[in-house]
């Protein structure tokens, strides 16, 4: 771990809502004058686009397990390096996933290049003198043979909403946004879920704060499900794990008098509104930022 250089990662699965505490990050982070190196998930594939669906046919055809979730998809091992690196000497290289067009033209702009969505920029210094590196994916706590990312992280947090949700904000999303049949995106839930049982859920046993959205409506069945409840239809339980409140000094009867109508169901948790999610995050976050930042300035 560092304190000179902090890293903080935020991880989930797809469809979790990760992009939500990626929000309350980048308002912290504007409001407090903190100059972040961000680092995206995505770009620690190991396949781009099209060679990625070249290995997933290759593995249904021999009956493989092979999915985003696993490590025979991604780079743990560099991500890792990029972690001990950032945390020792706040510099490492960087890149891109192009998800999009837009995407595409932008860095294509920036770097007189002529890539494609699906593809990688090409790697590239983080730019120096930022106060610290922010990861938002579905790695950040990963531990495994020969890599063990969370060693390497000063704060990790976790997005878990229950399954049932989870699943119906990707069949929403993925048929939105993609135009994927329900059909198809159950059957990628289902190849997907040895990876996401072995790679992905250990982590939420790692992290310092767990946000995990639960719903007070009906959502049985998933996957006949179309409409995603909203927040005000969900409480958030923002767990600390132990040694958590000592560490960043929480102090639940402050949380308890600001934030309406919480309550605590356990010695290390604290239960919110859905609605007031993004409220209760920063106003959890920004003192743990600021002491990162201070603890920074001490030893430079």
């Amino acid at each position: 771990m560092s304190k000179r250089h902090p890293v903080v990662a935020v991880t989930g699965s797809s469809g979790a809502g990760t992009s939500t505490v990626k929000r309350a990050f980048e308002h912290i982070f504007q409001r407090e004058g903190i100059m972040p190196a961000v680092v995206e998930g995505d770009s620690f594939h190991r396949f781009e686009r099209g060679p990625m669906k070249e290995q997933m046919a290759q593995a249904q055809s021999a009956g493989i397990n092979f999915s985003h979730f696993g490590p025979e998809a991604n780079l743990f091992d560099k991500l890792a390096e990029q972690f001990r690196s950032y945390g020792e000497t706040g510099g490492g290289q960087k890149r891109y996933y192009l998800h999009s067009v837009e995407e595409a033209a932008e860095h294509n702009a920036r770097l007189g290049t002529q890539l494609d969505p699906g593809q990688f920029t090409p790697w590239e210094p983080i730019p120096s003198e930022t106060d610290l590196l922010f990861y938002e994916g579905l790695h950040g706590g990963v531990v495994g043979d020969g890599y063990d990312v969370a060693s390497m992280v000063d704060l990790l947090i976790g997005v878990v909403p229950i399954a049932n949700l989870e699943w119906i904000q990707k069949i929403s999303r993925d048929n939105a946004e993609r135009g994927y049949s329900a059909e198809t995106i159950v059957d990628t839930i289902l190849r997907r879920m040895p990876d996401y049982i072995n790679h992905i859920c250990p982590q939420f046993s790692r992290t310092d704060i767990n946000f995990q959205r639960v719903p007070t409506v009906d959502t049985s069945n998933p996957f006949i499900c179309r409409n995603i409840p909203s927040p005000d239809e969900s409480f958030v339980i923002i767990h600390f794990r132990k040694g958590a409140r000592e560490k960043w000094g929480i102090d639940f009867s402050y949380l308890l008098r600001m934030i309406n109508g919480s309550f605590m169901s356990s010695p290390t948790s604290i239960v919110v509104n859905g609605g007031k999610m993004g409220f209760a995050m920063e106003l959890i976050l920004t003192p743990i930022i600021h002491r990162m930042i201070e603890d920074k300035k001490t030893l430079s």
